[in-house]
């Protein structure tokens, strides 16, 4: 086997529900998925619920006595993957995403001694899920964001489930993963990890 297909990685899931654990989370389940089917492929890590974190409104990477992100930031900056999992809103990723896209949007502006955010060589994959449309529109939302401040993105680098439109089934509610939802979740483990081995033994070139 190509000693690259087997070289450690580490990833870390942000789940954006907007409940505080211990309250069930179809979005936390899916995240769950999602780091065991990186597993597969030689990925370990932990899931971390933002609704548990005192995680302030900002776009600095530290707002403050109080504020949770840095040590979440820390976490990011230690891994090789990023998962974002959140519900669909209103047609929309849930406020707690779009916090966290707002706090990462400091990373623009710190780089290493080469030019490069430090989120270069970073891969990211996002996962949806609700009782209404939007899963596309949702994930195409994350994904120019993640790309703006610095992360890569895999083929297929999304994985979602949406309900039947105005009921009231979670994913969590399902009596089993779907196969289209689990066949979906598995091409994004193995592109992802797949790309991340890519990029650690390949680093983007220095920022001009």
């Amino acid at each position: 086997m190509d000693t690259n297909e087997t070289t450690p990685l580490r990833a870390v899931a942000l789940v954006c529900t907007l409940s505080p654990s211990p309250s069930p989370s179809s979005s936390q389940l899916l995240a769950e998925q999602t780091m065991a089917a990186l597993a597969e492929h030689g990925v370990t890590g932990k899931v971390i619920r933002i609704a548990d974190h005192d995680v302030r409104p900002g776009v600095k990477t530290d707002m403050g006595e109080g504020d949770a992100w840095p040590e979440i930031r820390d976490t990011i900056l230690g891994c090789d993957i990023l998962v974002l999992s959140t519900p669909i809103w209103l047609g929309h990723p849930s406020s707690i995403a779009q916090r966290v896209m707002e706090r990462l949007d400091a990373e623009i502006s710190e780089t290493d001694e080469e030019g490069r955010m430090l989120t270069y060589g970073k891969v990211a994959a996002v996962c949806v899920v609700g009782n209404e449309d939007g899963a596309h529109k949702v994930s195409a939302d994350l994904f120019q964001g993640l790309n703006d401040v610095g992360f890569s993105l895999a083929p297929n680098a999304v994985t979602y489930w949406v309900g039947e439109a105005m009921q009231g089934t979670d994913y969590q509610d399902l009596e089993k993963t779907p196969e289209k939802t689990a066949a979906t979740t598995a091409t994004l483990a193995a592109n992802t990890a797949h790309l991340a081995r890519r990029l650690k033994s390949a680093p983007y070139p220095a920022s001009s």
